[in-house]
């Protein structure tokens, strides 16, 4: 008889886990505060059903790319889009990462998953609850758009 393990501590996931996941939310924002408090947001938002989560860290991740479009969505009815915030460790920034902060939220979330957090399509999909078709094409948009972008 096989004995069922309950879920993993969520101190233990939070220790883990917080930095990688406050480097994606600030990639998608841009900016250190904002991401902090969707990491915080995640995470609370997990504990009611933490005994009911399988897979904290994919659900963790989904849950700031949600907080993170709500975000974007929120800003463009505002028609105040946030600028990026210097931090003191910013990711490789060069002409790339400015041309990536151009393009669409969705097509720079599919990129920074892609390339930043080296996911496969497949579990991009999951976490944007996009079809993997989707995340190809958006995918192949966007280097399309940066290529332009870069070689012009």
């Amino acid at each position: 008889m096989e004995a069922k393990t309950g879920p993993p501590d969520l101190a233990r996931v939070y220790q883990e886990h917080r930095v990688g996941l406050l480097r994606l939310a600030y990639l998608l924002t841009g900016s250190r505060e904002q991401g902090e408090d969707l990491v915080h947001a995640a995470f609370t938002s997990a504990i009611p059903r933490w005994d009911r989560i399988e897979q904290p860290l994919p659900y963790l991740k989904r849950a700031v790319v949600n907080q993170a479009a709500d975000h974007h969505r929120r800003a463009a009815r505002e028609k105040t889009l946030p600028t990026p915030e210097p931090v003191t460790h910013p990711p490789e920034v060069d002409e790339t990462w400015t041309q990536i902060q151009n393009l669409s939220p969705v097509q720079r979330t599919v990129v920074i998953l892609r390339f930043y957090e080296d996911l496969p399509l497949v579990e991009i999909a999951a976490v944007m609850d996009r079809p993997p078709a989707t995340v190809r094409s958006d995918l192949k948009r966007a280097l399309e758009h940066l290529r332009k972008a870069l070689d012009s």
